[in-house]
């Protein structure tokens, strides 16, 4: 079970509103419950990111790509997976017969650190100008960009 939790004075952690309070009238008081605690990153700037992904998706075209048969969800993914990899935050394994796979790494809350979300982003923001918007000559285009750094 996940319930959001609010520290308060003194290191107590407290529900964070009625309804998650109500979540743990199942527990006794005086009992120990291992409890992970987790830092969150900013869920807005998390929204920023994926917009950026969006905006620079709507600029790239699936046809470049051999991926214009895919759905347009399917495309989405792909394309943020690799524009993951070309800003450099990717995982490389093997195969069995010993070919190398290149996956990105995963975005996910509980796998990277704000600060390092953060870097992240702003490698996103290089590899996309590198990769999509190089050649971009339409000024409303590039204003666009400007609002995401």
């Amino acid at each position: 079970m996940q319930i959001e939790m609010v520290k308060g004075a003194g290191g107590v952690f407290v529900p964070v509103d009625d309804m998650t309070a109500g979540k743990l009238t199942k527990f006794k008081n005086g009992e120990v419950y291992p409890v992970e605690v987790k830092l969150v990153r900013n869920p807005q700037f998390h929204r920023k990111v994926f917009a950026f992904f969006q905006f620079c998706f709507k600029h790239w075209s699936g046809e470049k790509a051999d991926l214009e048969f895919m759905d347009e969800s399917a495309q989405f993914n792909t394309f943020r997976k690799n524009l993951t990899v070309l800003a450099g935050y990717k995982d490389i394994t093997y195969t069995i017969d010993g070919r190398m796979r290149v996956e990105a790494k995963s975005l996910a809350y509980g796998n990277m650190e704000q600060p390092e979300f953060e870097e992240c982003y702003s490698a996103l923001i290089n590899a996309a100008i590198k990769h999509i918007f190089g050649n971009t000559k339409d000024q409303n285009v590039i204003n666009q960009l400007y609002s995401y750094f």
